[in-house]
C-alpha cells in the first residue's frame, strides 16, 4: 500500500498520475532548487544543495589573478531532500506510545542522510532505539537503494490492538536522492509489537508487496487513480495499479467520493493476512477492503472531528455495498446484524469490507 510526494517540485496528485502510467518519477536538482515543502519525518541530507568550487592548490596564484575561465567546472549538484520533523501522536490515541514506538523504528530504517545508508548504519540507529538490530533484515522496500532518503509518515493506524500485542500500519512517503535526482517512493509497513517494559518492543516487520502494474485496468480503477477526491498513499496506489483490487471496492470508493473527499490508508498490501489475533482471513489481502483515516480533512481519530461526519460516512459505506463497516463507534441498524462493528483496533479509522 505507491503514490508518493516529492515535497519541492512534484505535487502528490501529479505523481500519482505519473505512477499510474507505470514509470518511475524523478526530478533533476535544478527542478528541486526551490524551498523545501511541507514537513515530514526523516533527517535532511548532510550536504547543502547547490554547487561548490574546489579550493585552489597551494601553488596556484590567488583567484583574483586567474582568468575567469581557469576556475574549473563546478562540482555536481546534490539533490536536496525535504527537511521533515518526526511524527508524533495526536489527541485521541488509545495507546500513543505503541504507535510512536512503531513509527520511530520505521523512521530510523526508512530515512538517512548522505553517507549513512548502509546496513551497519541502520543497525546502529535501530540499536539506539533499544530495539533488535536484526530487524534491519526485514525492512525490505522500506530501504530503497538511494544515497539519502527523507521519509514522511502519512498515517499510523492499528492493524490490531490487544492487551499484550499490536499491529501498527505505518503509511509513509519517501523522497529518494541519488546524485542530482530526486525520486518519489514510499510504502506501508505492518509493524508487530508485544508488550514490554519500559516500552513495547517490536518483534516483526512486514513491508507492503503490492505487485507489478497491470497491463490493463478496469474503468473503475482508472477513475479512482485519477480522482482528486480520493487520496491514495504509495502502497495503496500500487495495489490499484496492480489490478488486484475488486471493482466492488473501487465502485464504492467512487460512490463515496461524490459526497466526501477522503484519505485511504490501506487497501490490500501492508495489512495483516488474518484479522489480528485470529486465524480468520482478512478481506484486505484479498483485494476486498479499504481503510479510511481522514474524511473531508478531519482525522477519524481526532476528538475534534464531528462524530456525525464519521457516522454518516460509515452509513454511506454500507449503502454503497459494504457488508462489514467498522469504526470508532458501534452504529445501530444495518441490513444485517453485523454490518456495523467497533473495537479498539478501529478507533482510528473506518474499515469498509466486501464479500466479492
Amino acid at each position: 500500500m505507491l503514490g508518493p510526494v516529492v515535497e519541492q517540485a512534484l505535487t502528490r496528485r501529479g505523481f500519482l498520475a505519473g505512477a499510474a502510467a507505470g514509470g518511475a518519477v524523478s526530478l533533476t536538482a535544478a527542478a528541486c532548487s526551490g524551498p523545501a515543502g511541507p514537513a515530514g519525518p526523516g533527517p535532511s541530507p548532510s550536504t547543502a544543495p547547490g554547487t561548490s568550487s574546489p579550493p585552489p592548490s597551494s601553488s596556484a596564484p590567488p583567484s583574483s589573478s586567474l582568468p575567469p575561465s581557469s576556475t574549473g567546472p563546478a562540482a555536481p549538484s546534490t539533490a536536496a531532500l525535504p527537511s521533515v520533523p518526526p511524527w508524533a501522536p495526536g489527541a485521541g490515541e488509545l495507546q500513543p506510545d505503541v504507535k510512536l514506538r512503531a513509527v520511530q523504528l520505521v523512521e530510523a530504517l526508512g530515512s538517512w542522510p548522505a553517507g549513512a545508508g548502509g546496513a551497519d548504519a541502520a543497525r546502529s540507529r535501530v540499536s539506539a532505539l533499544g530495539l533488535d538490530p536484526s530487524l534491519v533484515a526485514q525492512a525490505g522496500s522500506l530501504r530503497p537503494s538511494a544515497e539519502a532518503v527523507s521519509l514522511r509518515v502519512v498515517d499510523a493506524q492499528y492493524g490490531g490492538l490487544l492487551a499484550d500485542s499490536a499491529s501498527v500500519l505505518v503509511v509513509c512517503e519517501q523522497s529518494e536522492s541519488s546524485g542530482a535526482t530526486l525520486t518519489a517512493g514510499g510504502t506501508t509497513v505492518d509493524v508487530r509489537l508485544s508488550q514490554a517494559r519500559p516500552r513495547w518492543t517490536v518483534t516483526e516487520l512486514h513491508p507492503a508487496q503490492p505487485g507489478a502494474p497491470a497491463a490493463e485496468l478496469s474503468s473503475a480503477a482508472r477513475q479512482v487513480l485519477t480522482s482528486s477526491r480520493i487520496q491514495l498513499p504509495p502502497a495503496a496506489h500500487a495495489d490499484l495499479a496492480s489490478g488486484a483490487v475488486h471493482d466492488s471496492v473501487l465502485t464504492a470508493m467512487l460512490t463515496l467520493a461524490r459526497t466526501y473527499s477522503f484519505a485511504v490508508s490501506v487497501v490490500r498490501s501492508g495489512h495483516p493476512v488474518d484479522v489480528f489475533g485470529t486465524t480468520r482471513p482478512s478481506d484486505h489481502p484479498l483485494g476486498r477492503a479499504f481503510d479510511v483515516w481522514q474524511i473531508d480533512g478531519h482525522a477519524v481519530v481526532d476528538p475534534a472531528t464531528p462524530t456525525e461526519l464519521v457516522d454518516a460516512f460509515m452509513r454511506a459505506a454500507a449503502a454503497a455495498g459494504s457488508y462489514n463497516v467498522g469504526g470508532p463507534r458501534q452504529l445501530s441498524g444495518g441490513a444485517t446484524a453485523n454490518q456495523f462493528f467497533s473495537d479498539d483496533t478501529h478507533h482510528d479509522h473506518v474499515h469498509v469490507g466486501f464479500r466479492s
